[in-house]
């Protein structure tokens, strides 16, 4: 067996890598949609992030704002209109009134579980570049590395999403929940789940198609 192969194998191993372990994944999970909605779609939606943290209830506020309208819609960070607490039910009903807003796009942060997985014994190649002098030049040798099996636990990042209509005193008409490993920031993944929501809305007609120009 050879102990040594191209140099270039090893910087595209290496790259792939690197990607790999940095994309961030999330999914959306037990989605519902009250199939009675009918178009036209939401137009101005007030939008709240409920928590105890101010910077990331204004984070979250910003980034589905800038997203929702890139869909034509008008949306306001409800931080802008409440800026010491997240608005209660009463204040959210009357200010939607005087606001004449038809939506209303709440998010929070719900407790987190852990993930727990077999993994079975595996095998990973290890690089190190020498120099040969023999041949006077770099080499790249390989050599197998043996990982036993074991149980791996992750934690998991829960946010809920839930979307009203403010017609008829209030109804829900979507809701769904997202599900991130921990071992990501929120500032890595945000982006990625407001794209999953905005994309599952205007997919039921509940928002416009994104604008292209």
């Amino acid at each position: 067996m050879k102990k040594y192969r191209p140099f270039i194998i090893g910087g595209v191993l290496c790259c792939v890598f690197a990607l790999m372990a940095g994309c961030a994944s999330s999914e959306l999970v037990d989605i519902w949609s009250d199939s009675s909605f009918q178009p036209p779609s939401l137009h101005k939606i007030l939008v709240i992030s409920a928590g105890k943290n101010p910077v990331q209830r204004r984070l979250w506020e910003d980034a589905f704002s800038v997203e929702l309208a890139k869909h034509a819609v008008a949306a306001t960070p409800s931080y802008r209109l409440f800026p010491d607490a997240v608005p209660d039910t009463d204040q959210v009903f009357q200010i939607s009134r005087s606001n004449s807003f038809d939506g209303v796009l709440v998010t929070s942060r719900l407790p987190s579980e852990t993930k727990t997985q077999y993994l079975e014994e595996y095998v990973t190649q290890e690089s190190e570049l020498r120099y040969d002098r023999r041949r006077e030049r770099f080499v790249t040798y390989y050599r197998d590395i043996d990982h036993a099996a074991h149980v791996d636990s992750q934690k998991v990042d829960i946010r809920s999403f839930d979307v009203w209509t403010t017609k008829n005193e209030g109804q829900m008409i979507w809701s769904a929940t997202s599900k991130t490993e921990e071992l990501y920031s929120a500032q890595e993944v945000r982006p990625g789940i407001v794209r999953l929501v905005l994309s599952e809305l205007t997919d039921r007609g509940m928002i416009a198609s994104e604008s292209r120009y």
